[in-house]
C-alpha cells in the first residue's frame, strides 16, 4: 500500500490468479481489522483449488465490506504499490501497480518485465494488452477546447478526475493554503480590490513584501539597467526567442547613426551585422492582436522589435535600438540608450510588456503545459502499463492532466484570472495560440536544433542554454540506454504498433496533423526514437522548469514584467515622465491579482519528484534500474557544477538546477 495521507482501505481485497492452463476463483486477502493501512508490506498465503499452470495476469478486485466501515472521505480507495507472487515452484514475481482502485472494481496486472507488442505470443497477454488500452481510451478521451489548439483532456473540472491523474491530497491542500494566504495578505493590505493607479514606485514593493526572494530583491533593484534588460533575453522568464541577426529587418530601419554611440568608433553596423555580434528579438505576432478592458478601461499593446550587442570578449550583452511597432514612419520612433531616461525606460517597458503576453500565451501555457498534456493523453491511451515506453514516460505526465484542468477552470477560463487582469484577455491569448500553432515547429522543441536554429551556440553566459544541454545531453543519454536495452534494431521500432499509434496520435491530436510542423508521424529508426522520447521528457521537466519556476522571481517587480498597459505607446520621443509612466502601468487590482497566479504557478506546492527520481519502481529488470542509477549520477554531477558557476553569480541561474526540476508539468 502507498504512503500517503488517504491511501489505505477498510475495503476487502481478493485475488485472482490467471496462468497458462486458467484462472483461479477470487482469493480473499484477509485477516481481522483493517489490512491495508498506508505503507506496510503485508503478507497473505493463499491456496488455489488447483494448479494454472505459469502464471500470466493478477486479477486485483476490491470490494465493501459486508459491514460497512467509518469512511472518512467518501467512496473508500486504496493505493496500491505493487504486489509479489511467490508460487510453490519458481522464484517471487513482481507485479507494479501505482494505481488507485475506487469502489468496487478490479484491476488486471502484469509481471514487471517490460515487454514489447511483438514479444507477447501467449493470446491471454495479448488479449489483455488490448482490453487494457481499450478501457485507459474510454477514460481518458480527447476534445477540442479552442479550435486551433492543441487538443486535450475532456473533463470539466477538477472534481471529475480519475483519482490516478489527480493531485494527492497533501499537495491539493498545500496549493489552495498558499493561495489562500497571499489573497488574504494583499487583501487585508487594500490592494486586492483597489481599482485605481499606483501612486509611486516604491509603494509597489508592497505586492511581494509577503513572499520576498532574492532574486525579487535583485529584479527590484536592477530592472533599469540596460544590461539587466538584455540579460532577461538570455536568462529570464522566456530565453528562447532572442536571434542572431545577420541582416537587419526591412521594417526595422536602424541607422549608423543611432547606435554609434554604443558601438563606439572603428566599426560600423554592417560590420557588426557581418561579424555576428547583433541579436533581434521581434514579438511580431503581437501585431494586430485585440486588447482587454480592465475596470471598464481599454488596455493596449504593441508589437516591438529590440535589436541588441553582444560587446568585444565577455562584456555584457546590452539593447542597441527599440521600435515599438511592426511599422516604421514618424509615429513609430526607434528608441535609444541615448535618448531621455523616460522616453528609454517606458520603451524598455513596452517590451517588457510583450514579453510578458509571448511568455505566458506561448512559451509557458502552449509550449510548457498543452504541448505535455498531449503527449500525457497520448501515452496513456496508446501505450500500455507493460510498454517500456510506457514506465519510463509515467513519471513525466504526473498530474499534469490535473494542473491543465485546474487551468482550464480556474485560469484561462472567460472572467478567470487572465481574462479580467491581463493586457489581452484569454480572446487574444488564444489567437495568439492559433497563429502560433501554425509555426511550431519540432526542431523548436528539441533544444540542441532550437539553439543552433537562432545561432547563439556561442554568446557568453547564456546559463539557459548552458544548463539546458547538459540536462538535454544526460536525458538523450539515458532514453538512449532504455532503447538499446528494449529495441534492438531499427525494425523492431518500426514494429511496435503501440510505439507507432503513439507518435501518431501526438501528431494528429497534438499538432493537428500539420506536416509543416516537421513533428513525425512514424518513426522508422532507434536514432528517431531516442530523439523523440528525449524531446518529449525534456519538454515537460526541464523545458517548463526553465520558463515557470521564475514567474514570480521576475514578475513580483510588476514594472519589469507588466501584465498590461493603459495607456497608448508613445508617438513621439521628449513627452515620457514619470507620472505618465506610473499612469501606464496596470491598475493596482490587476497587477495583485496576476502577481498571486504567477506566485502559485512558480512553487511546486509539496509533494515534489525531482527530475530523475523515480520511486514507483515500474521497471523490475536490472539493466533498466542500473541506467536509472547512471542517469542519477549524471544528474548529481550536473547540479555540482551549476550550484559552484551560481555560488559566483550576482544573480544565480537555478532554474536548470537538476534537484529543482520537477520530474513533470505539475504547477
Amino acid at each position: 500500500t502507498g504512503e500517503a495521507f488517504g491511501v489505505g482501505t477498510w475495503d476487502k481485497i481478493s485475488v485472482s490468479i490467471v496462468g497458462t492452463r486458467g484462472e483461479t476463483p477470487l482469493l480473499p486477502l484477509d485477516r481481522l481489522g483493517k489490512e491495508f493501512n498506508a505503507g506496510p508490506e503485508e503478507d497473505f498465503e493463499v491456496t488455489p483449488p488447483e494448479d494454472v499452470g505459469r502464471v500470466l495476469l493478477v486479477r486485483v478486485h476490491k470490494a465493501p465490506p459486508a459491514i460497512s466501515a467509518p469512511r472518512a472521505l467518501g467512496r473508500d480507495a486504496w493505493f496500491c504499490r505493487w504486489l509479489h507472487v511467490t508460487p510453490p515452484r519458481g522464484g517471487a514475481l513482481c507485479f507494479p501497480c501505482y494505481q488507485w482502485l475506487e469502489g468496487e472494481r478490479s484491476l488486471v496486472l502484469r509481471e514487471g518485465t517490460a515487454k514489447i507488442s511483438w514479444e507477447d505470443h501467449h493470446p491471454t497477454l495479448q488479449q489483455q494488452r488490448r482490453e487494457e488500452l481499450q478501457a485507459r481510451r474510454e477514460t481518458y478521451r480527447w476534445k477540442t477546447y479552442i479550435p486551433g489548439w492543441p487538443r486535450c483532456l475532456d473533463e470539466e473540472t477538477v472534481k471529475d478526475l480519475n483519482l490516478n491523474i489527480k493531485y494527492s491530497v497533501a499537495k491539493n491542500t498545500t496549493f489552495y493554503l498558499r493561495g489562500g494566504s497571499a489573497l488574504a495578505e494583499l487583501k487585508l493590505k487594500g490592494l486586492l480590490d483597489r481599482k485605481g493607479l499606483w501612486k509611486s514606485l516604491k509603494e509597489m514593493r508592497r505586492v511581494f513584501n509577503f513572499r520576498k526572494t532574492p532574486a525579487v530583491e535583485y529584479v527590484c533593484e536592477h530592472w533599469q539597467e540596460d544590461a539587466f534588460f538584455a540579460y532577461q533575453f538570455l536568462n529570464g522568464l522566456n530565453p528562447v526567442l532572442i536571434r542572431r541577426c545577420h541582416h537587419l529587418p526591412k521594417n526595422f530601419p536602424v541607422t549608423d547613426a543611432m547606435v554609434a554611440p554604443v558601438l563606439g568608433p572603428g566599426t560600423s553596423l554592417q560590420a557588426e551585422l557581418e561579424k555576428g555580434s547583433l541579436f533581434l528579438v521581434d514579438y511580431d505576432l503581437l501585431a494586430g492582436v485585440r486588447t482587454n478592458v480592465i475596470n471598464g478601461r481599454p488596455q493596449f499593446s504593441t508589437a516591438p522589435m529590440t535589436l541588441l550587442y553582444q560587446r568585444p570578449g565577455r562584456g555584457p550583452l546590452v539593447p542597441l535600438a527599440i521600435q515599438l511597432s511592426q511599422t516604421p514612419g514618424p509615429n513609430s520612433p526607434i528608441f535609444l540608450p541615448s535618448d531621455d531616461k523616460w522616453d528609454w525606460l517606458l520603451a524598455k517597458t513596452w517590451v517588457r510588456n510583450a514579453e510578458f503576453s509571448i511568455h505566458e500565451a506561448l512559451t509557458h501555457l502552449l509550449q510548457a503545459h498543452l504541448v505535455p498534456e498531449v503527449f500525457a493523453l497520448a501515452t496513456l491511451r496508446q501505450l500500455p502499463h507493460c510498454h517500456p515506453l510506457f514506465k519510463l514516460l509515467i513519471p513525466h505526465t504526473r498530474y499534469t492532466l490535473h494542473i491543465n484542468t485546474l487551468a482550464r477552470e480556474r485560469l484561462i477560463a472567460p472572467g478567470q484570472v487572465v481574462d479580467r487582469s491581463t493586457g489581452l484577455g484569454i480572446g487574444s491569448f488564444s489567437e495568439l495560440i492559433q497563429k502560433n500553432m501554425k509555426q511550431l515547429n519540432y526542431s523548436a522543441l528539441c533544444l540542441p536544433d532550437d539553439i543552433r536554429a537562432r545561432g547563439v551556440e556561442d554568446i557568453p553566459d547564456y546559463y539557459y542554454r548552458d544548463d539546458g544541454m547538459q540536462v538535454w545531453g544526460a536525458v538523450e543519454r539515458f532514453v538512449s540506454e532504455m532503447i538499446g536495452i528494449y529495441y534492438p534494431s531499427d525494425e523492431s521500432v518500426r514494429d511496435d504498433s503501440e510505439l507507432q499509434a503513439w507518435v501518431r496520435e501526438i501528431f494528429s491530436e497534438g499538432f493537428l496533423g500539420r506536416e509543416s510542423s516537421g513533428l513525425p508521424s512514424t518513426l522508422g529508426t532507434r536514432e528517431a526514437l531516442i530523439q523523440f522520447v528525449t524531446m518529449v521528457i525534456f519538454n515537460c521537466s526541464a523545458k517548463h522548469s526553465a520558463v515557470s519556476a521564475g514567474q514570480f522571481d521576475f514578475a513580483a517587480w510588476m514594472p519589469n514584467l507588466p501584465p498590461s498597459m493603459q495607456l497608448p505607446p508613445p508617438t513621439s520621443k521628449g513627452q515620457a515622465r514619470l507620472e505618465g509612466f506610473l499612469a501606464t502601468l496596470p491598475p493596482v487590482n490587476a497587477t495583485c491579482d496576476v502577481v498571486i497566479a504567477l506566485w502559485l504557478l512558480s512553487k511546486e506546492p509539496g509533494d515534489r519528484r525531482p527530475l530523475g527520481t523515480y520511486p514507483d519502481e515500474y521497471f523490475t529488470e536490472e539493466a533498466p534500474r542500473r541506467s536509472i542509477a547512471a542517469f542519477q549520477s549524471r544528474l548529481a554531477e550536473i547540479s555540482r557544477d551549476i550550484q559552484e558557476r551560481n555560488h559566483s553569480l550576482a544573480l544565480p541561474y537555478p532554474y536548470l538546477d537538476p534537484p529543482l526540476i520537477e520530474n513533470s508539468v505539475s504547477i
